[in-house]
């Protein structure tokens, strides 16, 4: 019954959050780098400051986002996981002059999304037929 949400995906709850990072992890093909600082966390909640360097799977463009996450924990597991991060320069990153010119707007935060949810939809699948 985990939640997990961020800029671009959305929200995802249950399999649909795990999928995703099983997901993410594939696509890098190892690539991924990930460093984290500023941990706060008792047994209910914490927070996390942490970055990403990627090449974005879409475009093969460097990304290096900068997250700052928050948890709730129940009984010793993630239940939630929050993350928020700058939508307009992770897309000049990660799009290139797309994400430049119009990476702030809603029309490519929602292109962006829908395309993140038909990876996943079709990881799901692919992973189910296996």
């Amino acid at each position: 019954d985990v939640v997990f949400s961020d800029p671009a995906f959305g929200k995802l709850e249950g399999e649909a959050a795990g999928n995703m990072w099983r997901m993410l992890l594939e696509r890098s093909k190892g690539q991924l780098e990930i460093s984290f600082h500023s941990v706060v966390a008792d047994d209910e909640k914490g927070e996390v400051d942490w970055e990403a360097r990627y090449p974005f799977s879409m475009t093969g463009r460097n990304v290096h986002n900068i997250i700052h996450a928050r948890f709730v924990f129940r009984d010793g597991l993630i239940a939630e996981h929050h993350d928020n991060f700058d939508f307009w320069r992770w897309s000049r990153q990660a799009l290139g002059n797309t994400g430049l010119l119009l990476g702030w707007s809603p029309m490519v935060k929602n292109k962006v999304r829908a395309q993140a949810h038909k990876g996943l939809k079709a990881f799901t699948e692919k992973k189910e037929s296996n």
